[in-house]
């Protein structure tokens, strides 16, 4: 009898091998290919071109500019994203599916669209451009404005892991903690953030990628100065565009490099993740 419910609800051996060798032949194509091409450019002429493409000033600025970058706004997200997930999860008012809706805005809006939003604002024809010159203030074509851009495009990707999660948890635990007489510091600290552990350190990942390789946004407003408001991947264009292409695939395979290691630490989580979840 089990072995028939099983036949019957099993796909034939072919459709499997199937959807798993176009599954793999998409892979090979999208990602492995593009993947060792960039590599391959990277090291073609040896160890010491690649090494004096990344230790060039302009490449180092970008790299610097990028790591600066991710510190800021991945722990910006990190409390939005708890604090969003928090009060949808938790609270029950007026206006939530709205509130949702807004989390999700920056994956729809094209990265390009974003730059160009936060030009009319900040810009030095925009709406606050006059006053901000007046006091000596600049965020467009400068650092703020960078971090401005890349912190609405990864806005969602830390709220968007916590909260499904939190919505699934309930509010009982927290409700029978602050019944015993614990402070909402030690019921966030001692039973919420064990229990989102995972979800958030997942979100923080996801966060760190998309700001490490965003390029849309940052393209409108950083102004491409060299050295100044260039981040990794626009580095990479301005090289690649320059016909510097040694230099330019050096420096995508430590981007790529950064990625890989993301990808890394996501799946060693996920793993972890697992393992607890057995436990």
């Amino acid at each position: 009898m089990a072995a028939r419910w099983r036949r019957a609800t099993e796909e034939p051996l072919w459709v499997r091998w199937t959807l798993i060798g176009i599954a793999l032949t998409f892979l090979a194509l999208f990602l492995v290919l593009p993947l060792a091409v960039a590599l391959y450019g990277a090291f073609e002429q040896g160890l010491q071109v690649w090494w004096a493409a990344i230790n060039e000033p302009d490449a180092l600025a970008a790299i610097r500019l990028s790591l600066l970058v991710v510190l800021i706004v991945v722990p910006i997200n990190m409390v939005f994203g708890v604090a969003a997930a928090w009060a949808i999860a938790k609270f029950e008012f007026r206006g939530k599916p709205i509130l949702i809706s807004l989390i999700d805005m920056p994956f729809a809006i094209s990265p390009v669209v974003v730059g160009l939003i936060f030009v009319i604002l900040f810009g030095s024809q925009g709406w606050l451009g006059p006053w901000l010159a007046a006091h000596d203030l600049r965020i467009i074509f400068a650092v703020p404005g960078i971090i401005i851009v890349i912190a609405f495009g990864t806005l969602p990707f830390i709220a968007r892991e916590l909260i499904p999660l939190m919505q699934q948890q309930g509010k009982e635990e927290e409700e029978a903690s602050l019944t015993l007489g614990a402070s909402g510091w030690k019921t966030f600290w001692y039973v919420t953030l064990p229990n989102i552990k995972w979800g958030l350190i997942y979100g923080v990942i996801l966060c760190n990628a998309r700001a490490l390789g965003e390029f849309g946004a940052v393209a409108v407003v950083s102004g491409r100065i060299r050295g100044e408001t260039n981040t990794m991947p626009l580095h990479i264009e301005v090289l690649y565009n320059e016909y510097m292409f040694t230099a330019a695939f050096a420096v995508s395979s430590l981007l790529t490099g950064l990625a890989l290691v993301t990808i890394a630490i996501k799946s060693f989580v996920e793993w972890l993740d697992e393992r607890h979840a057995q436990a």
